[in-house]
């Protein structure tokens, strides 16, 4: 990690004018989805805008870093009619720009939101600062880990490579030189770092996306993709397996309480199909549904699924298909509840 020193913009100021700079941060907000009303602009003002931005061509990612860290430093130095620097300018402007632009500008300016930034830092979990005192110099590492408990700095030097452990261990016996303001500025960007969450890309993981997509595949696909994982990645490929549900995972990771539940949802022709199909090695689920519901009921569907002698694999697959996704679903309601499945 480095600080920022305020002669690095000195090109940047001798190269952009400010009305290059203003035109610069409205194409920054504009590209994090903030709604800006221009059109409240003079004319005039918008005719210059928009010749600006015209004339500007592609702005590199350093010129554009800089002229927000110019921004966010001439925000923080002067008072303003809507509070105090950037901090009210922030308050000013929730739900206009992105939370992500929002985080990056407090970041810039050194704002935490807390005076102590190590009282945040101690109490982020180790999860995240493991990956803090992976990247980090090894010299910033060692003021972070002697700013830790003595229980919480053990936990995070067990997750690192043994030879960076050494080096971070060793490097805490030559903080005693390092300045109060310094270790402050390091919290203050770290804390500032640790605040910004990421945007997703994706709701859910690599696992819990590739796993959702198998359960809709047909078995024959599935099978013949995890060989595939497990040819490039065996322990991702693990990992995917206990995000999956199928038709055969239901006698071990369903409570047959819940069957009824299921079974109401599933329409009965259906239902008769799936266990038609359960042949084999799927047998076993097939006969765990007719066991978890009414003898009644059981031996209606059973007679059902006996007299169906033209059933194609594929739409066998089908019928268990239905039967795991109305399972998803209300998995997903929190109508019930999958047992943990072996790790």
């Amino acid at each position: 990690m480095t600080l920022a020193s305020p002669d690095r913009l000195d090109p940047v100021k001798a190269a952009l004018s400010r009305r290059e700079k203003a035109a610069v941060l409205v194409q920054i907000l504009l590209s994090e989805g903030a709604k800006l009303s221009l059109e409240e602009l003079p004319e005039d003002l918008q005719t210059d805008l928009a010749n600006t931005l015209a004339a500007l061509g592609p702005v590199d990612q350093a010129t554009r870093d800089a002229v927000v860290e110019d921004f966010a430093r001439e925000l923080s130095g002067q008072s303003s009619p809507f509070g105090r620097g950037l901090s009210g300018a922030l308050r000013l402007l929730e739900g206009t720009i992105s939370p992500v632009l929002a985080q990056k500008l407090r970041a810039k300016a050194g704002l935490t939101g807390a005076d102590n930034p190590w009282e945040r830092i101690t109490e982020s979990p180790t999860e995240k600062l493991a990956p803090l005192l992976e990247r980090e110099s090894i010299e910033v590492a060692a003021v972070i880990l002697s700013k830790l408990s003595v229980t919480k700095a053990a936990e995070i030097l067990g997750q690192l490579p043994g030879e960076r452990a050494r080096r971070i261990t060793y490097a805490v016996s030559q903080t005693s030189a390092v300045r109060p303001d310094a270790v402050r500025r390091i919290g203050q960007t770290l804390a500032s770092e640790l605040a910004i969450e990421p945007e997703r890309a994706f709701e859910s993981g690599p696992v819990e996306r590739v796993g959702a997509i198998l359960n809709s595949a047909r078995g024959s696909v599935r099978d013949e993709v995890l060989v595939g994982l497990d040819e490039t990645d065996a322990a991702f490929a693990e990992e995917v397996r206990q995000a999956i549900f199928t038709f055969a995972n239901i006698p071990e990771r369903i409570d047959p309480r819940d069957v009824p539940k299921i079974v109401r949802l599933v329409e009965q022709d259906v239902l008769a199909r799936a266990i038609a199909a359960a042949r084999g090695d799927l047998e076993t689920a097939g006969e765990f549904l007719l066991g978890a519901i009414s003898k009644r009921m059981a031996e209606t569907i059973r007679e059902e699924a006996g007299e169906i002698t033209d059933l194609s694999e594929e739409d066998g697959e089908e019928a268990m298909g239905l039967v795991v996704a109305v399972i998803r679903q209300l998995e997903g309601e929190g109508e019930i509840h999958l047992v943990a499945g072996e790790a």
